[in-house]
């Protein structure tokens, strides 16, 4: 027959405390996890909006040709500028574009037509929020780079005097900005 001896051990309860302490501490380990998920997918996102202007801006630079499958041809054909148009009543998506009737908005018709280059959808979870031109805000926004100078162009139904900015955001209502100035200057903030 065996005998327990009274050597010290772990009571149930202690046990049990000591599970329940792990368990929210994960939880809480875990739900930072996910938000600095959500926010590290909207500075990629806004990196990315960044980059793909200064996409368009190397295109236009660079007097790169806008290809036949896109413009037609041949003769391959250089489009005075190329250009991205973002706007909140497609705020899920924003696109490339060739200007080719050179008026620095998006216009698919007419004797010349502008045609898309590329449409570029934003990660679940994100969005256009706002778009700004100078201070006030607007529903739409096109930024345009026009060689051989390297002009800049901000555009909306009325003018913009000196920068865009483009406001994203994500579920958790964080937000990030990418502002362009008509010097070129893209930056996101």
């Amino acid at each position: 027959m065996k005998q327990f001896s009274n050597e010290k051990s772990f009571t149930l309860v202690e046990l049990l405390v000591s599970i329940f302490i792990i368990i929210l501490l994960s939880g809480i380990i875990f739900a930072n996890y996910r938000q600095s998920g959500r926010q590290f997918a909207l500075q990629r996102a806004a990196n990315k909006l960044a980059q793909d202007i200064r996409r368009a801006q190397q295109m236009a630079m660079s007097a790169k040709e806008c290809p036949i499958a896109i413009c037609g041809g041949p003769p391959a054909e250089t489009p005075p500028r190329y250009g991205i148009e973002i706007s909140t009543a497609n705020p899920y998506y924003y696109f490339l574009y060739a200007d080719r009737n050179d008026n620095g908005k998006f216009e698919p018709t007419g004797g010349k037509p502008d045609k898309k280059i590329e449409e570029i959808t934003l990660k679940e979870g994100i969005k256009i929020s706002q778009l700004f031109c100078g201070v006030s805000s607007k529903l739409d926004i096109w930024i345009t780079f026009k060689s051989p100078d390297p002009m800049t162009e901000i555009r909306n139904p009325g003018e913009c005097p000196s920068f865009g900015k483009i406001v994203l955001i994500n579920t958790n209502n964080q937000t990030k900005a990418i502002e362009v100035n008509i010097v070129g200057l893209i930056e996101v903030k």
